[in-house]
C-alpha cells in the first residue's frame, strides 16, 4: 500500500507518500514562516492563500520525487481538522478532487491522530502506549489504545504549551516562532535566576495550566524595565525550566494512571524542545519505562504522519465520503469531560 498525505492545517504546506513498510517514499514541506514573521504570529487568511498558491505544485513534485503517479497510489489522505479552517478547507478540497479524478479512496485524518500515530511509523511500536501531545494549539495526555481509540487523561485548562512559548517569546522580544526562539535564547541563560510559578505542580490529576506562568513572565519582564540580553536569556531559561517541571509532573501522574510498563511517547511541535525531551526521558528512566520521540522533523506539522494515519485506517477498511466537511475542532476523545476552567483549546 502507498498513500499520499496532505497537510495544510496551520502554516506548513506539506505532502508526502508513505508505504506499508513504514518507508517515507517522498516528502516535502513548505514553511510559511517568512510570511508571518512581520505580524508576530500566524495570520489565518495569509496562511490559507499560501496553501492555495503552492499546494498543487508541491504535490506534483512529491509524486515526481517518489517516481509514482496518482494511479500508483492506494488512497489520498488529508488533514480534515482541527486547525485554521481556511487552510484545512484548501487541503480537503484538493484531496477530494484528486481522489475523485483518480478513483481512489479518500481519508479525512484528524491532525492530532497524525501526531499520535507517528511513533508507529518511526518505531513500529504496538498499542497501547501513553502519549504526551504538545503543540501550539493542544497539550494533552492520552492513552493510545488503537487506531481511532484514544482515552484522554488530562488536557490544558487554558493555554497550550506551544502557545505559552509563543507568547513568552513575544513578551521578551524574541520574535516568532516562539518555541525555537525561547530554546535558543535559553541556552545562554540561568534557569534558577527567576523563581517562576509551576501551575498545577503537585496537584492531583493530569491537567495542565500555563496562563499563570505566562503572566508571571510578563510581570517579571515589566519589573526589570529595559531588558538586557542576560535578562532575556535568564528569563527564557527560567520559563523553559518551569514548563519542563510542570509537564514532567503531569506526565508522572499519567504514568500512574496508565498502570503499564510504558512506553511514554511524546509528539507535537513542542516535543522538539531538547530540555523537555531530556526531562521526560529522565522521568521514563526513573520509572523503568521506555521513552520514545519521533525525529524532530516529524514532531512539527508534516504530511508523512497524515499519510501514515491514512494507511493505518485504510488497512482497517475505513474510508470517508466526499461529503466530509472540514472541522476547525475535532477532539480525539469526544467522551472526555471538559477540564475545569478549560476554554475552546482544550
Amino acid at each position: 500500500m502507498r498513500v499520499l498525505g496532505i497537510e495544510t492545517s496551520c502554516d506548513e504546506t506539506a505532502a508526502a507518500i508513505v508505504d506499508e513498510a513504514r518507508t517515507i517514499l517522498a516528502e516535502r514541506v513548505l514553511s510559511q514562516e517568512a510570511l508571518h514573521i512581520p505580524y508576530g504570529g500566524i495570520v489565518p487568511e495569509v496562511a490559507a492563500r499560501a496553501h492555495l498558491d503552492h499546494l498543487d505544485g508541491l504535490i506534483a513534485r512529491t509524486l515526481d520525487d517518489a517516481q509514482v503517479n496518482l494511479a500508483d497510489l492506494d488512497a489520498i489522505a488529508v488533514t480534515g481538522g482541527p486547525g485554521l479552517i481556511g487552510g484545512v478547507f484548501v487541503g480537503v478540497m484538493t484531496a477530494k478532487a484528486l481522489a475523485l479524478a483518480a478513483g481512489k479512496p479518500f481519508l479525512a485524518i484528524n491532525h492530532l491522530e497524525g501526531h499520535a500515530l507517528t511513533v508507529r511509523l518511526t518505531d513500529g511500536i504496538d498499542f497501547p502506549y501513553l502519549l504526551l501531545l504538545a503543540s501550539g494549539g493542544h497539550c494533552q495526555l492520552l492513552v493510545v489504545e488503537g487506531v481511532g481509540r484514544y482515552r484522554r487523561l488530562g488536557t490544558t485548562i487554558d493555554d497550550a504549551a506551544g502557545e505559552a512559548f509563543d507568547k513568552a517569546a513575544k513578551l521578551l522580544g524574541l520574535g516568532y516562532p516562539g518555541g525555537p526562539a525561547i530554546e535558543r535564547c535559553a541556552q545562554a541563560g540561568d534557569p534558577q535566576r527567576f523563581p517562576l510559578p509551576r501551575p498545577m505542580l503537585g496537584r492531583p490529576g493530569c491537567d495542565f495550566s500555563f496562563s499563570g506562568l505566562k503572566t508571571a513572565v510578563r510581570q517579571t519582564a515589566q519589573g526589570l524595565g529595559s531588558l538586557t540580553d542576560r535578562d532575556r536569556a535568564d528569563l527564557a531559561a527560567s520559563f523553559q525550566q518551569a514548563v519542563a517541571d510542570v509537564v514532567a509532573d503531569r506526565a508522572g501522574h499519567a504514568l500512574d494512571q496508565f498502570g503499564r510498563q510504558g512506553p511514554l511517547v511524546v509528539a507535537g511541535g513542542v516535543a522538539a524542545n531538547a530540555t523537555l525531551r531530556a526531562r521526560l526521558k529522565a522521568l521514563a528512566e526513573s520509572r523503568g519505562v521506555a521513552f520514545l520521540a519521533p525525529p524532530l522533523r516529524l514532531c512539527t506539522d508534516n504530511a508523512a504522519m497524515i499519510a501514515w494515519a491514512g494507511l493505518e485506517r485504510l488497512r482497517l477498511g475505513w474510508t470517508d465520503g466526499l461529503d466530509f466537511a472540514p472541522r476547525p475542532r475535532w477532539p480525539l476523545d469526544p467522551a472526555a469531560p471538559k477540564a475545569v476552567g478549560a476554554g475552546v483549546k482544550a
